[in-house]
């Protein structure tokens, strides 16, 4: 007797195995969302809004309202559907391109004006569909494609601290959180705040997934791990960073 995997309700089983590479965390970050989803009870009234880049694979992922935006517009086509819908949950899910890089912009004022949304942004250090070129989250001495003696902070910079930034643009109400897919059963917690967060009309909510992408990376099992659960939270520090009312997980009332 196979056994078969719980899946969340909130999936689209037809269009499982998913489409992404082997080892690919978008699959995790997808499950997680899902649970989410399901716990709160909110599939009839989610929105989930895809980037191109390797997230465009997440068109068929859900069995909710989804659509597809052009790269890096992600952020605004939600904050139009929840700002003509107020009662739908709006989900933007993209890639450190498309929320660091060509919709950075976009992220930046929606987070300034405080829009009651939900953004996921998938950190894997790299242009993953695209080859594996140097993103915003390149790690200093990181090989890329075009970076393949390591990146160089004195010519491109420091990788982009994307919730710290959020964070210190957004006002009162907003939730910001970075987890890693090392970690689901916390990467799910902050995702379902995140929605709550929305849900309770408080605020922007933003969470960054540390991910994996061993198919550019070029690494095996056990390397790409430690990547993922060593390497990056030495230089993107994992946690809750802004929480409505100040107290973040594992803090005690004072």
């Amino acid at each position: 007797m196979s056994v078969q995997p719980a899946m969340p309700k909130s999936w689209r089983v037809d269009t499982k195995p998913h489409k992404f590479c082997p080892g690919c965390g978008h699959g995790l970050v997808l499950k997680a969302l899902g649970q989410a989803i399901d716990e709160l009870g909110i599939q009839d009234r989610a929105v989930f809004g895809c980037d191109i880049g390797c997230s465009l694979l997440a068109w068929d992922f859900f069995n909710v309202d989804t659509i597809q935006t052009h790269h890096g517009r992600t952020t605004p086509v939600i904050t139009g559907l929840k700002r003509a819908n107020p009662n739908l949950i709006g989900i933007a899910y993209m890639g450190d391109g498309g929320g660091y890089a060509i919709g950075s912009q976009h992220l930046v004022n929606a987070a300034a004006r405080n829009e009651k949304i939900t953004v996921i942004l998938v950190n894997n250090t790299q242009y993953g569909m695209t080859g594996g070129q140097m993103a915003p989250t390149t790690l200093p001495g990181q090989k890329t494609e075009t970076t393949p003696y390591g990146r160089d902070p004195e010519k491109t910079g420091y990788p982009t601290q994307g919730p710290e930034m959020v964070a210190a643009i957004t006002r009162e109400g907003a939730y910001v959180a970075r987890g890693t897919v090392a970690n689901l059963r916390q990467l799910k917690n902050y995702l379902k705040k995140a929605l709550e967060n929305q849900m309770a009309g408080n605020g922007f909510s933003f969470v960054e997934v540390l991910s994996t992408c061993p198919t550019n990376w070029r690494t095996n099992a056990e390397e790409t791990w430690k990547m993922v659960e060593q390497e990056l939270p030495k230089y993107f520090k994992v946690g809750e960073i802004k929480v409505p009312g100040g107290q973040k997980e594992g803090e005690a009332n004072g």
